[in-house]
């Protein structure tokens, strides 16, 4: 290690005069001490204080540039050595040498700038206000026949990728043409993974997502499918799931989801649906996240159940209902969900019994499941009378909401579950309903919906309370005690947040329970005379007349 000392002594004492062949002896004695013991030799480098010395080393027409840039990849390859690296001003310049033509030089000032800035997203983000991202993206158009160059490039795009500040820069380069015409030659899975790695970061832009469909790369996807679908190779099963994965993030975009649809026409479109019915678990869950995806609008929606599309996704369901794949079951529930948002669909699903396929699930103990299924239910019974009813007469899936209502830990499901029994009673409005909801338990959870931090889901449970005071308040009366809902509506009525539809509910209900001598009671023990008589002077015109009405009603009550 004597001839490393003498190389750092040299270094520092002359290095600005220093001769081109004896600085190029110095350099490789470096690199040489770094092959042999890497973290001892940069300990030494950094105790010397050459490392301050190599910025003014990094000039374009220097032979000797790439082996400082290499020796800096080097000893940036420890942690312990990066901010000195940083200190030492060496970003800049290097930053700089990225314009150069060597490919050499290219090479080793790519690997120091990775190995400096890996893993800080504060650095990244500084080459990215260097302007770095349109200078790569050009280096791999250029020198795309250099493996170890657009190796290079790929690993830099793979970090970069990662910041969100680097999208914006990426979509006004021709990064997603590059990527795909480079996919489009590789036949070694490594180098395709490679790709893979960037393209699932980029394509979570938008903008990129419309290039990257523009670009060819759907096509691409399409085919690694279709070779790899029978396949039984560990590597072939990753690049099948790796490229329906890709299919799927793509068509999260509104654009490119639309582009690949072509009004239901679209051979990729076609392609996908062919995914459903296939008998690999990877392609029926990218089928049918797919089509949840199409199934963002309500046009698409409209032709996808004119076509059929129906039918598919329950036999997909029929398919896994025993012991089946929890991915799959939760992903055609997506897609019947989102299938049942536009109102001309609702009666047809309905006929075509989605709710029986969707209610085999029931006995489901994975959450993402039942809050799929919650979903899917309560928007087929939107005002569908009947199918609200039907469905609120059946004790083993009203037994069940009660159940997740006190699903705790799974605030979604608990949720949903509030918000379908709400449903089940706004849209039938039947006694039936009612008694089946009083019988099994239902009333406490309306009564807690109604303290929700969602104006939307208070509205809806105090919607269903005033009908079941309405409807069947007898019934309820006891439940409608215990669950303390008149010292509820007492609080919402007194708070100055409470949304304007939530006083005036609040204030209908409390007319509708008037009918009840014990929560008549209730009512007269507490001061709602006076909070009510404030509210006639709401600058909500409805909630004003309402209070006048109220207050009528309180006083002959009285």
């Amino acid at each position: 290690m004597d001839n490393l000392s003498d190389a750092l002594k040299k270094l520092k004492i002359t290095a600005i005069d220093i001769s081109e062949d004896s600085l190029e002896g110095c350099l490789d004695c470096l690199l040489q001490a770094l092959a042999q013991n890497n973290m001892e030799t940069s300990e030494k480098l950094q105790g010397s204080g050459v490392l301050q010395l190599f910025a003014s080393l990094l000039t374009p027409h220097s032979p000797c540039t790439a082996k400082v840039a290499n020796i800096i990849a080097e000893v940036a390859k420890n942690e312990f050595m990066r901010l000195p690296c940083v200190e030492a001003g060496l970003i800049p310049p290097l930053v700089q040498l990225l314009n150069c033509k060597d490919q050499e030089l290219l090479l080793q000032t790519g690997r120091a700038l990775g190995n400096i800035c890996y893993d800080s997203h504060a650095l990244q983000a500084q080459l990215i206000n260097m302007g770095v991202i349109p200078t790569l993206v050009k280096l791999l158009g250029i020198h795309c026949q250099n493996s170890a160059l657009t190796e290079m490039c790929l690993v830099a795009f793979g970090n970069l990728a990662e910041l969100e500040s680097s999208k914006e820069q990426f979509a006004y380069t021709n990064i997603a043409e590059e990527l795909v015409k480079l996919f489009k030659k590789q036949i070694e899975h490594d180098k395709k993974e490679m790709i893979f790695e960037v393209l699932a970061p980029l394509a979570e832009n938008d903008a990129i997502k419309l290039q990257l469909v523009e670009a060819g790369l759907v096509e691409c996807l399409l085919e690694i499918v279709q070779q790899t679908v029978d396949s039984e190779r560990e590597e072939d099963i990753a690049e099948l799931k790796t490229a329906s994965d890709l299919m799927v993030l793509l068509l999260l975009g509104d654009e490119s989801m639309q582009k690949l649809f072509e009004g239901g026409k679209g051979s990729v479109f076609q392609r996908v649906l062919s995914w459903v019915p296939s008998n690999n678990h990877q392609l029926q869950l990218a089928g049918a996240l797919a089509i949840a995806n199409f199934a963002r609008n309500d046009g698409n929606c409209i032709h996808m159940v004119e076509n059929g599309i129906v039918q598919k996704l329950m036999d997909l369901l029929d398919r896994h209902v025993e012991d089946g794949n929890v991915t799959v079951q939760h992903a055609a529930l997506s897609a019947l969900r989102n299938l049942a948002i536009p109102v001309v669909n609702k009666a047809k699903m309905l006929s075509a019994g989605v709710a029986e396929a969707v209610l085999k699930f029931l006995k489901s103990e994975m959450p993402p499941v039942q809050f799929k299924l919650l979903g899917t239910l309560r928007m087929l019974i939107d005002a569908q009378v009947e199918a609200a009813e039907q469905l609120g007469k059946n004790v083993k899936l009203v037994q069940r909401l009660v159940e997740w209502c006190e699903a705790k830990d799974h605030a979604g499901v608990m949720g949903e579950s509030n918000r379908l029994l709400s449903a089940l009673i706004r849209h039938s409005k039947s006694k039936d309903v009612i008694k089946t909801i009083v019988q099994n338990g239902g009333i406490k959870h309306l009564v807690t919906m109604a303290t929700s931090e969602h104006v939307i889901m208070q509205n809806e449970a105090l919607v269903a309370l005033a009908l079941i005071a309405a409807l069947e308040l007898v019934t309820a009366e006891k439940d409608l005690e215990n669950a303390k809902l008149v010292q509820i509506l007492h609080r919402l009525l007194a708070d100055e947040r409470s949304a304007p539809e939530i006083k005036y509910n609040s204030m209908v209900l409390i007319c509708a329970l008037l009918g009840s001598e014990t929560l008549h009671k209730e009512v007269q023990s507490l001061a709602f005379l006076e909070i009510v008589s404030k509210l006639r002077s709401h600058e909500n015109k409805t909630v004003a007349q309402q209070a006048s009405l109220t207050e009528q009603r309180l006083a002959v009550d009285s």
